[in-house]
């Protein structure tokens, strides 16, 4: 079991600056593969980025690549996701997810029901 807190949303001017921290609880935070999605009013939670257990491995779709940065310590048991020169279009509500399980394919880390922890979400908004 792991319980995931987000923290670090708010109101940011376009082009602005944020840093997401999502706090897990547990000893075994480090097998954790850990991903970020986020939901806009009226649309369905939209994958962001992920990243394995030793950061080796990360990926980001394509509309955020170049401008957000997943990260992990996991000595402070902490995820993180500074999202650089943001839009209009990045407003949403942040969620953080976990899973344990291993899938060769990274697609596969893209799709909500593959993790199996979630926490309660974080604000972002992002005016023009």
């Amino acid at each position: 079991q792991v319980q995931l807190v987000e923290s670090g949303g708010g109101l940011v001017q376009a082009g602005g600056s944020l840093r997401l921290s999502c706090a897990a609880s547990g000893r075994t935070f480090s097998s954790y593969v850990m991903g970020w999605f986020r939901q806009a009013p009226g649309k369905g939670r939209e994958f962001v980025a992920r990243i394995n257990y030793s950061a080796t491995s990360i990926n980001y779709v394509e509309s955020v690549r170049g401008r957000f940065t997943i990260s992990r310590d996991n000595a402070k048991n902490t995820v993180y996701l500074q999202m650089n020169s943001l839009k209009p279009e990045d407003t949403a509500v942040y969620y953080c997810a976990a899973t344990l399980k291993y899938y060769s394919s990274s697609y596969v880390y893209s799709q909500t029901q593959n993790y199996d922890y979630w926490g309660q979400g974080t604000q972002v908004t992002v005016s023009s």
